[in-house]
């Protein structure tokens, strides 16, 4: 069953990385945190069942978001698809054993990473406006003003 499951995931990293430079921004985050996920719950629950793959579905939901992140994102995603491929991993787990729990890890994985990586990004440019760092309008010393 290990050799099926790991002989699926590589396939399936494989073709990933292949469409990598094709998509972009919050899918590129989900489909990070989603195969990190997947391989996270199988390696965890390989070796120590229910409770590893919960574990390792979180720990490789957040690994797999901070590769695919860029800097803007990387931290939103970590913690979204940490979280989300932990919970996956035992919604999952509970509603269909271990098969579940690899879908339940991909899936929250996936959506965690998206999630986080966007409210991260859009953080991190409403930050930029309060520093000055963009333009806000200062350079209107012509404008006429008619009463």
């Amino acid at each position: 069953m290990l050799k099926k499951i790991a002989g699926i995931a590589v396939l399936t990293v494989a073709s990933a990385a292949v469409s990598l430079p094709a998509v972009a921004g919050d899918l590129n985050n989900a489909l990070g945190g989603g195969l990190g996920g997947v391989a996270g719950a199988a390696v965890g629950g390989a070796l120590g069942g229910s409770t590893g793959s919960v574990i390792g579905g979180a720990v490789g939901g957040g690994a797999g978001a901070a590769v695919t992140s860029n800097r803007r994102e990387r931290t939103g995603a970590i913690v979204g698809g940490a979280l989300g491929g932990g919970a996956g991993t035992a919604a999952g787990n509970a509603m269909g054993g271990r098969t579940g729990g690899l879908i339940g890890a991909g899936l929250g994985g996936g959506a965690g990473a998206a999630l986080g990586g966007n409210i991260s990004r859009s953080n991190s440019y409403a930050d930029e406006g309060e520093r000055g760092y963009r333009s806000t309008g200062h350079h209107r010393k012509h404008r006429k003003h008619w009463d």
